[in-house]
């Protein structure tokens, strides 16, 4: 009898493995985790998966229908702006021996450099929600917001009120929120925009996740076009702990980034492909005057905005943030909450770093979720053997995602520098490719190093045994986190 209840376990694992081979043979690292999952739960583990794990469903990518439309939708707004259609058309003159580069930026899908652009950017919670609130209160005829987070606080009531005035005005809102991002706010706070006029709908409900087996994905971006003139894009979402208002994190260092001109209608047009994701309403597009309207910006920096998400074959920001670490040859500036990297990546920043390239990465001194922080700490001995120099954040808690590489480029988005971001999450960055743009961030990364420590390999060395295990289980666990 014990003999046959082995026999039947020993199956039941191969059943299980050979199915996760089968799904997971893309990413043999998701593979290795879930196999070890179901030899050590067995049957639950497998359910674990199917209900939490498994890749984005074909079923759920885009039809053929909706790539067609989005193709027509990215042709009409190419006609409608200044576009670089040529190494040559770049301002930035560092571009003309990275031809491999630019070619890589693109064709990226829906996606173009834009050239008439003029871009702010914000540090802090307070002057972001300053500016957007003033934006917001100027806007006339739509108002369109995709956030992560949604808090029911001060913050979070002010921007519901001002969202229910703009309703009674006539303008139209449209709001969404992640399901398991925003999985605190109370239905109360919804009913009350949905009774006042506000479009309000939740990527992937926890109950719909579990219903429809996509528990592990998640709408990270942060979008705010208003008008479709004005466009807000970054880190931030709406709440009191982006004003530095939380009693566990303190001060929070961030960037977000407001932007007017031709690159705006490429984040409204990531903004209705999102509706059309949770709701299954096709904006009315016909009326290209009034969702992308004609407009006057002078500004004359190029910016592009990259979409990325587990609805696609492609993964643009995890190929450009790989392509341009790997052909940088002088600096790499990195700020990530979160810094879980796949083997691509961890690749070329060794190799920047050999190369004699100046490796900066700053990582927050504070955790938010420790699981995430100890799998970050996995990966710094290695890095910094190859020549990386670490920096942990002590003013407070860093939650930016920034990548500047030499004088080429700078991404600021939603993505952090992790697995999770790169192949799960809907996800959205702006590449900056204008010297104004540039010296801002990189001034910000040079500020933020004053109230940062620097990690050396003698005293990472001397964190405790119970650490070093910690790291090794979360970091065999990270592709999952």
């Amino acid at each position: 009898m014990i003999g046959l209840v082995i026999i039947l376990l020993i199956l039941l694992y191969l059943v299980q493995t050979i199915l996760i081979l089968l799904l997971e043979y893309k990413r043999p690292d998701r593979a290795a985790v879930w196999i070890f999952i179901s030899f050590c739960l067995p049957l639950i583990g497998i359910v674990l998966y199917f209900v939490a794990g498994r890749p984005y469903s074909k079923s759920a990518r885009m039809t053929q229908e909706e790539k067609t439309l989005w193709e027509d939708m990215h042709s009409q707004i190419s006609s409608k702006v200044k576009l670089v259609n040529s190494v040559e058309g770049m301002q930035n003159p560092s571009f003309s021996n990275n031809e491999r580069l630019y070619n890589l930026l693109s064709e990226v899908p829906h996606s173009n450099i834009t050239d008439c652009n003029q871009t702010d950017y914000y540090a802090e919670g307070d002057p972001l929600f300053t500016s957007l609130f003033q934006d917001i209160k100027k806007a006339e005829h739509h108002i369109h917001i995709e956030f992560y987070i949604i808090r029911d606080d001060i913050s979070g009531t002010r921007f519901q009120d001002l969202l229910i005035k703009k309703v009674k005005e006539g303008v139209s809102v449209r709001v969404i929120c992640d399901g398991f991002g925003s999985k605190s706010l109370p239905k109360s706070f919804m009913k009350r925009m949905k009774e006042a006029g506000v479009e309000f709908h939740v990527f992937l409900p926890p109950w719909l996740a579990l219903k429809l087996k996509k528990v592990n994905y998640r709408n990270h971006r942060k979008i705010v076009v208003i008008d479709g003139k004005i466009g807000y894009t970054g880190g931030m979402n709406i709440g009191d702990e982006y004003k530095g208002e939380s009693t566990k994190m303190g001060f929070w260092r961030d960037t977000h980034m407001r932007m007017i001109g031709d690159a705006v209608y490429y984040l409204q047009m990531a903004f209705i492909k999102d509706w059309k994701m949770v709701t299954g309403q096709t904006l009315d597009v016909q009326h290209q005057q009034a969702l992308f309207p004609d407009h006057s910006c002078k500004g004359t920096e190029q910016v592009q905005v990259i979409e990325s998400g587990p609805d696609e074959n492609r993964h643009p920001i995890q190929e450009v943030c790989f392509n341009a670490i790997a052909m940088a040859s002088s600096r790499v500036y990195i700020t990530t909450p979160y810094f879980i990297p796949d083997i691509a990546l961890i690749t070329a920043i060794k190799t920047a770093a050999r190369s004699g390239v100046d490796v900066r990465v700053l990582i927050p001194g504070k955790a938010d979720y420790m699981m995430v922080l100890l799998a970050s700490l996995s990966y710094l001995e290695e890095l910094i053997e190859a020549g990386v120099t670490f920096y942990r954040y002590q003013k407070g808690f860093v939650h930016a995602k920034v990548i500047i590489v030499d004088d080429l480029l700078a991404a600021v988005g939603s993505a952090n520098l992790d697995m999770r971001s790169f192949y799960s999450n809907f996800e959205l960055t702006a590449v900056m490719y204008s010297k104004t743009a540039l010296d801002r961030l990189t001034a910000d990364f040079e500020l933020d190093l004053q109230s940062s420590i620097r990690i050396t390999k003698g005293e990472f060395e001397k964190r405790s045994n119970l650490s070093k295990c910690g790291e090794i289980v979360c970091r065999l666990l990270s592709p999952l986190l």
